[in-house]
């Protein structure tokens, strides 16, 4: 079978195989957000060409007359934003300086993010299961880079947090990145969300995942996660610990990492 019928086939394979991973992470968007996007651009040029032959059959209207009134210049010079209201002054500098800081008495994560900050290319795809096309995904969706930072609490309190900028020259990538952790977090049995305040309608959600990953000779694992985004800027938040996370931690780290951003 060919055509669109076997690439949406091709696509809820894609979506069902990502679904199996444990935890799931953002995938590459499949075929059927691709053939949406086709068809929207066949359905603008097809309303053009129906445009254009009502249009012909139509007697010519009489054009407005060329004098119009003119318009006066303002005087003087626009007033540039101070570097607080641009946020593109912080976010084109040192983005590792928009992360917040560790609570007093954490420690280094015996899973540390990168290095010194950073997480390069590679190192931030093999966060993700399927690093491979997960690479090639950043690759195509122009990751520029990521700060990150991490830290734990006791033995098993364990906190991850990204902020992922990418160069959007051709798509909004962070705000798609941030729907696709959207989307993976929903789809958890047993989880609960509320959205971030101060992110906007529909942009940054915490969830809390109230049924633990459980394996032979291991504690039992108990996650919560945040994304939102904001410009070219992903925000995204884990936590790991062997007892569940409740609604409040979840909701302050993710409400004073936004609030940076």
């Amino acid at each position: 079978m060919e055509g669109p019928e076997r690439a949406e086939e091709e696509a809820e394979e894609e979506v069902g195989d990502a679904a199996e991973g444990d935890p799931p992470r953002p995938r590459r968007r499949g075929r059927t957000t691709a053939m949406i996007a086709a068809a929207a651009v066949l359905g603008v040029v097809a309303g053009a060409c129906t445009g254009y032959l009502v249009q012909a059959d139509r007697e010519p209207t009489a054009l407005p007359p060329l004098s119009q009134p003119v318009v006066g210049q303002a005087q003087g010079e626009v007033e540039p934003l101070s570097a607080a209201q641009d946020r593109r002054v912080k976010t084109d500098g040192d983005l590792r300086k928009l992360l917040i800081a560790r609570p007093k008495g954490a420690k280094d994560s015996e899973y540390p993010l990168g290095s010194n900050g950073w997480a390069d290319l590679a190192t931030y795809a093999d966060g993700y299961e399927g690093p491979a096309n997960t690479f090639d995904n950043l690759v195509d969706d122009e990751f520029r880079r990521a700060a990150v930072t991490s830290w734990q609490v006791g033995e098993t309190y364990h906190v991850e947090i990204g902020l992922v900028q990418f160069r959007q020259e051709s798509k909004p990538a962070a705000s798609e990145w941030a729907e696709n952790g959207h989307y993976w977090a929903a789809k958890e049995d047993d989880t609960r969300s509320w959205p971030i305040p101060g992110t906007g309608s529909g942009n940054g959600t915490a969830y809390v995942h109230d049924t633990p990953d459980r394996e032979p000779g291991y504690l039992p694992l108990y996650t919560a996660e945040a994304y939102a985004w904001r410009g070219d800027v992903c925000m995204e938040i884990r936590i790991n610990d062997s007892k569940p996370v409740s609604k409040a931690k979840i909701m302050d780290l993710a409400q004073r990492q936004a609030a940076k951003l």
